[in-house]
Order: C-alpha cells, then structure tokens, then sequence
C-alpha cells in the first residue's frame, strides 16, 4: 500500500532557561520552560535520511539559551517567543514555520521590613501557576510575508471559595442523585488562553517592541488574572458555566486585542462526611451547613467553553 509523508516537525522540548536581568542591585528574574518547532522543507530527512535539511535540535536549545542572553524582550514571554521564532525563519531559507510555547513559572518579589517593601533581589514561588505563551510565525507565503499569531493564557491557578456558589433546578431523571445545593464549596484549577487580534502586516524582530505596545500582551496578562480572580470571588455563582461566561465577557469588554477566550475549569470536589454514626453528630443536613469534607480527585466535573468577539 502507498503512504506519503503528509506533515512534519521537529525541535527541542523542555529546554529550561532561568534569567537575571540586572538593573544596579534591582533584579528581574524569569524561569520559562520552552519548546521550539519547525517545519519547512525537512520531507528528505523523514523519505530519504537526508540530515542536511536537520537543524540539529541540540542546536535549537543553544540558540535559546543565546537569545535568552542577547534578546532585549526576554522578560516579555510573548516578545521572547516572537523573537526566538522570527530567528529560525530568518536565520534557515528552508524553514519556514515555527512554532513556540512557552511556559513561565511565577517568581514574586519577598515583602520585607515593616511596610512589606518589596526586596530587591529576594523572591518567592507563591503558587503553581504557570503564565502560557505560545506563538506561530509563518512565512510560507515569502520571508517577506511572515505572519505571526500569539496565543496567551494561564493553568494551574487553584482557587476555592467556602460559599457564594449554588446548583440548583438542573435537569432530573431517573439517573439523578445529586442533591440541588443554594450554597456549597466551589474550587477548579483555572486554565485558560486567549487568541490576540495582531495588526496585518509583515512581521519583523525590528517591529517587536512596537508590537508589544500595540498588543498589550503584558497588560492583558495582567488584566485576564484580575478578571477571573475578582469574577470567581465575588460573583454569587449559579454555576460555574454561568461563572465562566461572565469572566470571559469582562475579559473581552476590557481588552480589545484579545479575539477571543477559553476558558476549561474542571471541578475540585469536597463531600460532605457523613458523621451521624457518631451520636448523631449532624453533617450532612441541610447541606449548606455542612463543615467537614473530604476532597475528591476523581471523578470530576469538567466546564470548558469559547467566547468570541463579535
């Protein structure tokens, strides 16, 4: 039977790269976990194991590690990522896609002293969330034409609020036991990403810096964390799909670059322990009083939904 090889890419995953940007004795410091992809014309390397199309991946994590150094943006992961890709397919006449993500870990200056200055060089990792990036610069139409897109995003934001979150009047069948609830436990580790609205026009690593003011991506970065940390704690929750759609419409209404928004929250489920074995020690009953829990793994409930510009 006939077979044609009908996609491919490659690259370095995983290439960790920690960076000190020095300003006198006031330091920034950022962690990125970085995969690097290409395509291009490489088909021979696969159809005829000819490496001369290769650029060697352990070449790939060098040139990281070189722009981590030399890159004005690097503090900026969507500008890093733009830049690092712009590199490969400027650099290779033969390559003309990449494909970047990045994964930053969070570092947050330590308070310190009496009014909780923060220090200069000291830091914290205050959580396991981790800011996305990923990015796609394409010039398949000419190394004159190349296009980018950015996608941003956040997972691994765990959050929980002890009230403020109901379910109540959903559907009953013969399958149903959940009990309706006017108030319980609502937790989910947030994940989500957004796709930026970029101006048509060639994309160049001389135009990144005016990129970043036009885009916003920090901004939004910012911006998308508020929203959805003020909108989980203050929003009195019919569920967490109707939760969900009112942090992404804030999200959209304050940030006119971003095209649109996915959220996926998948539920952290605490059971209330039945403890009326136990001279009737009550629980459990009604609900919404309940005290102690066990938390539950799996199974879970998973929301995920898209909103979009119009």
């Amino acid at each position: 039977m006939a077979s044609v090889l009908s996609h491919a890419r490659y690259g370095k995953d995983k290439v960790r790269v920690f960076r000190i940007v020095r300003d006198g004795d006031w330091h920034e410091v950022v962690e990125y976990t970085v995969c690097a992809l290409l395509e291009g014309q490489i088909e021979t390397s696969y159809t005829k194991a000819d490496n001369s199309v290769v650029v060697a991946t352990d070449s790939i994590k060098n040139t990281t590690y070189i722009l981590a150094k030399t890159s004005p943006h690097i503090l900026s992961p969507a500008l890093f990522a733009l830049h690092l890709g712009l590199h490969f397919v400027n650099k290779y006449n033969h390559i003309s896609k990449s494909i970047i993500t990045i994964e930053q870990l969070k570092w947050t200056r330590i308070p310190v002293g009496p009014n909780a200055e923060p220090h200069k060089h000291s830091f914290v990792r205050d959580g396991d969330e981790k800011r996305i990036i990923k990015v796609e610069v394409d010039a398949t139409a000419g190394k004159d034409k190349v296009k980018g897109s950015v996608v941003g995003g956040l997972k691994d934001l765990l959050v929980l609020k002890s009230s403020g979150s109901a379910f109540e009047n959903f559907l009953r069948d013969e399958y149903t036991t959940l009990i309706e609830v006017s108030d319980r436990i609502f937790s989910t580790a947030v994940d989500y990403d957004y796709n930026f609205i970029l101006p048509d026009e060639h994309l160049t690593i001389e135009g990144l810096k005016k990129l970043g003011e036009i885009s916003r991506f920090e901004q939004v970065a910012a911006s998308a964390r508020q929203i959805t940390l003020d909108t989980f704690a203050t929003d009195e929750s019919a569920s967490v799909q109707a939760t969900l759609f009112k942090m992404a419409q804030q999200i959209i209404a304050e940030n006119p670059t971003v095209g649109s928004i996915t959220y996926r929250l998948p539920n952290k489920h605490y059971i209330p322990v039945n403890l009326s074995f136990f001279n009737g020690l009550e629980n459990i009953t009604p609900p919404e009083k309940a005290e102690v829990f066990t938390p539950v793994d799996a199974p879970s409930g998973y929301i995920s939904a898209t909103i979009s510009r119009q």
